[in-house]
């Protein structure tokens, strides 16, 4: 009110002026009409004062309106600013506005937990998701398939989520609340949106109980998965959230004795340390250096530990294309808190084509073998460092502008993160750099060897164990399981009335078969055939992921997979010759 009267105050003058020069113009108008009479003839003489002049001006019938739109337009934006001032006033006392970003994990809480209300069933505009947001719990589930079976592989979890532009009102713990989300409008692919929500509140308290009321929502929806979230393809210099991923349990991790327990009971124990680095003045950070052969486990222990410890995953690639020190050091600093970082391969960066062979190193100390080397002759088929040295030959560059001072600024400079645990990976520990492995950038360094006999007897009882402990009907007796696994297929032929169909060529494939079904072993059974299957490996030869490989191809004939190891290592042997005979031979060329 006080604004509008200011106003009439500066317009009464004004109306007032205005009439004064009015009369007065018509005055003087009246008075020189006799004299100008005769005069008619004589030329038109412009007003000479401001009186006359502003008769002068009033008197045109356009103008006089003009000024009147002028002065009701003016009047009119008045009070819709003041309008608008009123409103806003009115919403920052009465109203508390939060907005959520769709980058931020926050907004992944709000739109699943406000998807869970109950009062968001009577709401019609929906936006119809079946991604991450669609987890289980009040999530609509629809299956492809009326089979029992297909019914656990099938399904799909949907969720009903706020629509975009689409306004939602409706009541939390006794208040008012408006819903609302905007899509942001960009020439470039964009799927960035915002969710705004208002609160007829004053005490935030209300928005604090909602935020967390969300997050323990989302929490328990996602209590036995992880979030995978790599830097974003087209960018590079922020992270994006591509897929969650389920917890991998400790004991599916098989490697030497002590290996998982040092690595958990450590990062554990520095998770619970944080008063402890303040204290003294301690960045706190902790860094693992994981290296040796490919396949050795590396990367399964760095997954499994990230579920124990209940934190997610951020994997950067050192040698993607465009990653300058700028960006590298953006990423580094806009870890959360709490995390596992991964860096795989952190001696790519520094390597021409991103080759991993080792040259000028001496090949006789056990250290210093090329574990990628020993790594990939477990696999008969072409190695993957053939392929990168096609390309290292080739002169193709990796495009990575990484230097090692900007790396080293990422991990510990005065901008690096605290609480994050890093974990690097590399199969070429012996090229590193001593500034980069030093205790306060990596502080423990494990080796993850080949496999050993031990490994590979855990590893048969990992594939045949598991499902087939002594069930009803199973027997224990060692006489009794040879007897039970007389058919190695883990198939039984149901007999049938009528002549038998004629027989019929197998089909000519490659690769393993895939089957579920294994003949019935007791626990004993299964662990004299691992014992007997780990005496013919070799010691520290071949990876476990060659070993897994080839028992995979006897997921149901376990005792076949016995049987036959010594001539698959014969053969991986003859081709891990070949290979390296061809390589010599491109090396002379």
């Amino acid at each position: 009110m006080s604004s509008l009267v200011q106003l009439t105050n500066i317009v009464q003058p004004l109306l007032t002026l205005l009439n004064n020069s009015v009369e007065t113009t018509q005055e003087s108008t009246f008075t020189n009409a006799t004299q100008n009479a005769t005069a008619s003839d004589a030329p038109l003489r412009m007003p000479t004062d401001f009186s006359s002049l502003m008769g002068f001006i009033y008197s045109i019938s356009a103008l006089r309106d003009y000024l009147k739109l002028i002065v009701l337009g003016g009047a009119l934006e008045t009070l819709r600013r003041l309008y608008s001032a009123s409103y806003s006033n009115l919403v920052d006392r009465f109203f508390i506005t939060a907005t959520f970003e769709s980058e931020d994990v926050a907004f992944s809480w709000m739109m699943f937990w406000l998807s869970s209300l109950p009062q968001w069933r009577q709401f019609r505009d929906f936006s119809v998701s079946t991604g991450d947001l669609a987890l289980g719990g009040d999530a609509l589930t629809l299956y492809e398939d009326d089979d029992e079976h297909l019914q656990q592989r099938r399904k799909r979890s949907v969720r009903y989520l706020p629509s975009y532009n689409a306004s939602y009102r409706m009541w939390y713990k006794g208040r008012y609340v408006t819903v609302s989300r905007v899509k942001e409008e960009s020439r470039w692919y964009s799927d960035k949106s915002t969710l705004t929500i208002t609160i007829f509140s004053r005490d935030r308290s209300v928005l604090d109980t909602m935020i967390l009321e969300a997050r323990e929502k989302w929490m328990s929806a996602r209590s036995d998965k992880i979030d995978i979230t790599p830097v974003k393809s087209w960018y590079g210099d922020d992270w994006a959230h591509v897929a969650s991923r389920p917890k991998r349990s400790l004991n599916s991790i098989v490697l030497d004795k002590g290996t998982k327990e040092l690595l958990l009971d450590d990062a554990r124990d520095f998770m619970k340390s944080k008063k402890w680095y303040a204290d003294r003045g301690i960045p706190f950070r902790r860094g693992y250096l994981l290296y040796g052969a490919p396949g050795s486990g590396k990367t399964s222990i760095i997954h499994s530990l990230a579920g124990e410890l209940g934190l997610d995953i951020y994997i950067l690639s050192l040698s993607k294309t465009g990653l300058d020190d700028a960006s590298l050091n953006s990423l580094i600093c806009s870890l959360p808190e709490q995390c596992v970082a991964i860096m795989e391969d952190i001696d790519a960066a520094f390597t021409h084509g991103i080759t991993r062979d080792i040259s000028g190193t001496d090949l006789e100390d056990p250290r210093n073998r090329d574990p990628s080397r020993q790594g990939d002759d477990d696999n008969p088929e072409d190695s993957p460092n053939d392929k990168r040295d096609g390309a290292r030959t080739s002169g193709v560059d990796s495009g990575c502008k990484i230097t090692l001072s900007g790396l080293l600024n990422a991990l510990d400079g005065i901008s690096a993160q605290e609480g994050r645990i890093l974990f690097a990976t590399t199969n070429r520990y012996h090229t590193l750099d001593p500034a980069l492995t030093r205790p306060g950038r990596m502080d423990l360094h494990v080796e993850f060897r080949l496999a050993s006999r031990y490994q590979a007897s855990e590893l048969y009882k990992r594939f045949y164990l598991p499902g087939t402990p002594e069930v009803e009907g199973a027997s224990t007796d060692e006489g009794e399981g040879d007897a039970v696994a007389t058919s190695d297929s883990g198939y039984v032929t149901p007999t049938k009335e009528g002549p038998s169909p004629a027989p019929t060529a197998p089909p000519n494939y490659s690769g393993a078969s895939h089957s579920t079904s294994a003949p019935k072993l007791s626990r004993k059974r299964v662990e004299h055939l691992a014992e007997r299957f780990a005496s013919q490996i070799p010691e520290r030869e071949f990876s476990m992921a060659s070993l897994q490989g080839y028992l995979m191809s006897y997921k149901v004939r376990p005792f076949q997979a016995v049987d036959d190891v010594e001539q698959w290592i014969k053969d991986t042997r003859e081709a891990r010759d070949r290979r390296a005979d061809a390589r010599a031979g491109r090396a002379q060329a």
